[in-house]
């Protein structure tokens, strides 16, 4: 985990050029966590809001390939999307807007997206599938599962923004963030990470529907997280917000010389 460090105090749209911004989400258009981020980037240029109809939290990277897809348009430049979040931002990018966006900022989801989440995520994946598209994408988060007030997270993407403007992205590299559901006084401020590991239980819940079949719900409890000096479920314990860069290329490059060297017969 690197030093804990603090944005310095935003000064308005006037710090960089005008920016061209997608916001997408996996909990629906409606949601309030991207109202509040739609409200603190409009200072920063020309905001388009193209995002899921309903949630579709857990959806991960799902595309879908085997359904027409039905757009409505809210106004000019809101769109609902009765499809995944990778989905919305894939047709955001490459059919609604007719000019490609400077930036992809996913969430603010209701809920952590830490360590293993990130494999599930529909937050993760709005902002993965902006990268794969050649757009500098940042994923936000709201670390609670009651209630939570989306404004500190907002402001926080707002600065963020302007940074990622100003400096850009690694190739192929995107930016998680999760942030503590605490006052902007109690934040300690923001370190970057690496992804940590959750622990989860392995929970599935039986019942007969009323002719006699067999349903499951998958639903494993959350049983905490594994502690670890730099990661991110233990930034946020600690009241960091966490900014993990994630990388599209999935391959284990330690791993290629072991794997290189098995028989395989």
């Amino acid at each position: 985990m690197t030093a804990a460090s603090r944005l310095p105090a935003r000064n308005g749209a006037g710090s960089v050029r005008p920016m061209r911004i997608l916001i997408s989400n996996d909990d629906g258009i409606r949601a309030a966590g991207i109202r509040a981020l739609e409200a603190a980037l409009q200072p920063l240029g020309d905001v388009w809001v193209i995002a899921p109809d309903r949630e579709q939290s857990a959806a991960s990277h799902s595309l879908s390939l085997y359904r027409p897809l039905r757009v409505d348009a809210l106004d000019d430049r809101h769109f609902a999307v009765d499809g995944t979040p990778t989905d919305a931002v894939n047709l955001a990018i490459n059919g609604i807007m007719k000019t490609k966006p400077d930036l992809v900022v996913s969430g603010i989801n209701h809920g952590g997206n830490l360590g293993d989440d990130i494999t599930y995520s529909g937050t993760v994946s709005a902002a993965m599938e902006g990268t794969l598209l050649g757009i500098p994408s940042i994923a936000m988060s709201l670390v609670t599962r009651e209630g939570g007030d989306f404004s500190v997270a907002a402001e926080f993407a707002a600065r963020l923004a302007v940074a990622v403007a100003s400096g850009g992205l690694p190739r192929d590299t995107l930016l998680n963030v999760n942030v503590p559901a605490r006052p902007a006084a109690e934040l300690r401020g923001y370190v970057v990470t690496r992804q940590g590991k959750r622990r989860y239980g392995d929970a599935i819940v039986e019942h007969l529907d009323p002719r006699g079949r067999k349903y499951y719900w998958i639903g494993g409890d959350d049983l905490g997280f594994v502690p670890g000096e730099g990661t991110d479920c233990t930034a946020v314990a600690e009241g960091y917000i966490s900014i993990t860069p994630l990388h599209l290329d999935l391959t284990n490059h330690a791993s290629l010389a072991t794997v290189g060297a098995m028989q395989v017969r």
